[in-house]
């Protein structure tokens, strides 16, 4: 088995309970772990044989451009995607983070972690 991990993934997005956080906008960061079996491409070098991180980017960047209410509501369609188009992951560990929340206090960052295991 092995771990892939995309850290620190940025994205501008629109998600938020408020009616202008959807329309100003804010920045993101996006870090995602994912459990896999890399024996076989350890040893074949080829591509197919593991799980691409161009495409787990792209399911992060598709999915945090669709606007969510909750952080964890996006997180979940990111986790539920990735299940549904990479067989071969077993356990994604996925962390949202709202940069600079407008929460009415100096806090760098919100994050919201899930993990899941396939079923």
């Amino acid at each position: 088995m092995g771990t892939i991990k995309l850290q620190n993934i940025r994205t501008f997005s629109f998600h938020g309970c408020l009616e202008e956080e959807g329309k100003i906008g804010s920045d993101y960061r996006v870090d995602l772990e994912v459990k896999t079996d890399l024996r076989k491409s350890s040893l074949s070098d080829d591509l197919n044989d593991t799980v691409d991180y161009v495409l787990l980017n792209r399911i992060v960047v598709e999915e945090m451009a669709i606007r969510s209410k909750l952080l964890e509501h996006v997180a979940h369609r990111i986790i539920t995607r990735i299940f549904k188009e990479i067989p071969s992951v077993s356990r994604i560990v996925l962390g949202v983070s709202k940069l600079n929340p407008p929460i009415g206090g100096d806090v760098e960052a919100v994050t919201i972690e899930m993990e899941e295991y396939r079923n």
